[in-house]
């Protein structure tokens, strides 16, 4: 009985340690901590086959696969198939609008399931998780491969009806207070007589320097910054393909590289951190129905995504999503001139002749310059897009073709003709995208791409619809409710300015910025200035009215 006794003895504490094995392997699933930093990556205009493709052409997996975790749907209010400024209006504000429109409610909604929006409330400025965020103390961050005003960075950031007001996007962002930025588009901080793209006269590199940030423009430079904040802007416009970068722009650092420098710098924050990554070129690419330039910059984008998951796993208590916006240009494998031996097509088929380029379609265009001569087509297209037998009506075609822009999607199809890659045309697609996410609180399953903006607040510990009222009062409501008088004026430089004036006092807060001067005394307040075009109306934080309570 005595040996029974301990025998069963010992077989419980054997159940126990069996237990407390199980229960110590289920600690993530169970005991998670509470999410301290999200990091959002979107890789524009991205399709399923886009992936493949960059699969195959690695040969190995990507970091992406290991993180499938559904599905996104891409509408917007108006249109079953979204421009870039809605998709990322609606991953950044959780409301679907119009094309074009950044930060703002729509002013037209077409497609079911989007509810009305009121009158009095279309084109209104909307706060954004990176808003949001830094309100609550946390750190932000934008990275892109595009001018960093352009669509999905300036959803973020920004409160235009019009995405291609990049001098007016620049200055929300600069005004916005993000503390880490990297991208292109240096020349919208500069006024013209500066060699930059601004009419209004403005130095931003100038206010963001009188604000304590540093400002960089090579990626050894952006290596040496240890801490603080700072803009980092490799090029005019946009960054060259990732493929390209070596032989045409070796100063200008990788995705994945800007991408772990804003990490190291935004985790310094013991609050935490919101950072938006973008690989913006694939869309590009897509559109020009270049397949070396997808390929380039969705594995570049792998690569980022390598770079905060890693991150996420030793941190524990880090957000990762990362998606699509959309599709671009119906890219397949597959095409017509195989329609009928399609199940033969071989791995050799489809990537040998890829793995031939050395540069993207972009690079190629640039090497050849004005250079048409037959002989130097022949020569650059032999060694840097891999092409050995041009026929005699593709030299004309890329003779005939005088924008180096045009160029990619000339060439690019001669090489998607030597593969087995197929393309729809050069336009948005309307299917969904891939979704990958990891860390608590992941999103799952199908969702709508307005949902994205709703898991990163709820994991950010952010209510937006508050978020918005401290952020966007309508100017003339509220003065009127504080017995003020209030118009629109314009400074001595030409910069608009609204003028609010109560019992005596005059304060004056400059458009697209976050400035007051009550008296003579100039105040950052914690949101930007908005006037809208279209319903003449205009937007201040609620911090201004209370100033003046």
């Amino acid at each position: 009985m005595a040996n029974k006794g301990r025998t069963g003895r010992s077989f419980l504490i054997l159940l126990l340690a069996v237990v407390l094995v199980l229960i110590s392997s289920l600690g993530t699933t169970y005991a998670e901590k509470p999410v301290k930093n999200v990091i959002f990556l979107m890789t524009d205009g991205t399709s399923a086959s886009n992936i493949a493709l960059a699969r195959w052409y690695k040969g190995s997996p990507l970091a992406l696969d290991e993180i499938l975790t559904g599905a996104v749907r891409t509408y917007s209010a108006e249109s079953v198939i979204t421009d870039s400024a809605p998709g990322a209006t609606a991953f950044a504000t959780g409301h679907k609008s119009n094309s074009n429109f950044i930060g703002v409610l729509p002013g037209e909604v077409a497609v079911p399931g989007v509810s009305a929006v009121p009158a009095e409330l279309r084109y209104k400025p909307v706060a954004t998780v990176l808003e949001g965020a830094r309100l609550k103390g946390k750190a932000t961050g934008l990275v892109a491969t595009s001018n960093i005003q352009h669509a999905s960075p300036a959803a973020f950031t920004a409160h235009t009806p019009f995405r291609d007001q990049f001098n007016q996007i620049a200055k929300h962002q600069v005004y916005g207070n993000v503390n880490v930025v990297f991208g292109g588009g240096k020349q919208y901080l500069l006024p013209r007589e500066q060699g930059g793209a601004r009419s209004d006269g403005d130095n931003l590199i100038e206010v963001l320097t009188s604000r304590g940030y540093a400002f960089v423009e090579t990626k050894e430079a952006m290596r040496q910054i240890g801490s603080g904040n700072v803009w980092g802007l490799f090029a005019g416009e946009a960054l060259a393909y990732d493929m390209d970068r070596i032989a045409l722009a070796p100063h200008e650092p990788s995705l994945a590289e800007m991408t772990g420098k804003a990490i190291e710098l935004l985790s310094q924050n013991k609050k935490g951190f919101f950072l938006f990554v973008e690989a913006s070129k694939v869309d590009w690419a897509n559109h020009a129905n270049e397949p070396i330039g997808v390929i380039s910059d969705l594995l570049a984008y792998d690569d980022a995504v390598k770079v905060a998951l890693d991150f996420a796993k030793g941190d524990g208590q880090t957000l990762v999503i990362a998606c699509a916006d959309h599709s671009t240009g119906g890219m397949t494998i597959g095409a017509k001139e195989i329609s009928k031996s399609y199940d033969k097509t071989t791995f050799a088929a489809l990537i040998n002749p890829l793995k031939k380029a050395a540069l993207t379609g972009e690079g190629v265009a640039r090497l050849l310059g004005d250079d048409r001569s037959a002989p130097g087509i022949t020569q650059v297209m032999a060694d840097y897009y891999g092409i050995t037998d041009l026929t005699a009506d593709e030299i004309i075609k890329i003779q005939k073709t005088d924008k180096a822009a045009r160029l990619p999607g000339v060439i690019g199809h001669m090489l998607s003709s030597r593969s087995a890659i197929g393309w729809v045309y050069t336009g948005h697609t309307g299917e969904d995208v891939f979704l990958h996410s990891y860390g608590p609180g992941k999103p799952t399953g199908l969702i709508e791409n307005r949902a994205i903006a709703a898991v990163a607040a709820k994991a950010l510990g952010l209510d937006l619809a508050t978020v918005d009222k401290e952020l966007f009062v309508e100017a003339e409501a509220a003065c009127a409710a504080i017995v003020a008088a209030c118009n629109l004026a314009m400074t001595e430089q030409g910069h608009p300015v609204l003028i609010i004036k109560k019992a005596g006092v005059t304060a004056e807060l400059f458009i697209d910025t976050n400035l007051i001067k009550i008296g003579s005394v100039m105040k950052e307040l914690p949101g930007l200035t908005i006037r809208i075009p279209q319903t003449n109306k205009i937007y201040i934080p609620q911090a201004a009215v209370s100033l003046l309570q």
